[in-house]
């Protein structure tokens, strides 16, 4: 080989160990994120007992504002990570958790139901939004622990053969494509209903600033 293509198939193999290995630290990071991501969710009574007790009215809007921007900050990089789930090359050559696309969709999902619902002010919102959060984090705990993680136990081969993507592709693939659908059908109807949202507020704001016709 020639000092180019010595040089070349270094840069390429390091390029590509440096990508899988930036994949797998977000795949093993992902748990810390849905579990933070749950606590601050699941935390809100605690949250809102603490804050009933504050006497000062400036202690008691921080606190409740450093809570919610955590909480939905959290919300927000967790869907940003999982969005590796829907590269179909990474999904079809790497062991992932096959229900990563699954997990991304019921995230994505639960941030709706909170833009477009008051969740902390409505029972119901509060409840399907950690229906949809608690769906997602069982799906990628029970796909990452027992099937990438467990992977060389014996008695959890077969289950590591089924829900790692690397070794079921065909499976993987269609979970993720069909996951896809959902998150663009959602992206969508939240683009749709912002515009409206925000049409409504501007025909508000223009009807108000229009000056009223003197009576004849």
């Amino acid at each position: 080989m020639t000092p180019d293509e010595i040089s070349n198939a270094i840069t390429g193999a390091l390029r590509q160990g440096g990508s899988q290995w930036l994949v797998a630290t977000i795949v093993a990071f992902l748990p810390a994120l849905w579990t933070t991501a749950l606590i601050l969710h699941l935390g809100r009574p605690y949250v809102v007992r603490t804050l009933r007790r504050m006497g000062l009215r400036l202690g008691a809007d921080a606190w409740w504002m450093t809570y919610v921007l955590l909480r939905d900050a959290v919300l927000l990089i967790t869907l940003g990570l999982s969005l590796i789930f829907f590269q179909p090359n990474l999904v079809a050559n790497l062991d992932l958790p096959i229900t990563g696309p699954l997990s991304a969709l019921l995230l994505l999902l639960a941030l709706a139901v909170k833009l477009w619902r008051r969740v902390d002010d409505d029972v119901t919102a509060y409840r399907l939004s950690t229906a949809f959060l608690v769906s997602g984090a069982t799906l990628y705990y029970v796909a990452l622990v027992f099937a990438v993680e467990g992977a060389d136990m014996s008695y959890l081969a077969k289950f590591a053969e089924w829900f790692t993507s690397g070794s079921n592709p065909t499976v993987a693939l269609g979970i993720m494509w069909v996951s896809l659908v959902g998150v663009v059908l959602v992206a969508a109807w939240l683009f749709v209903r912002a515009l409206n949202s925000a049409a409504r507020t501007m025909g508000r704001r223009l009807s108000r600033d229009q000056p009223q016709q003197p009576e004849s």
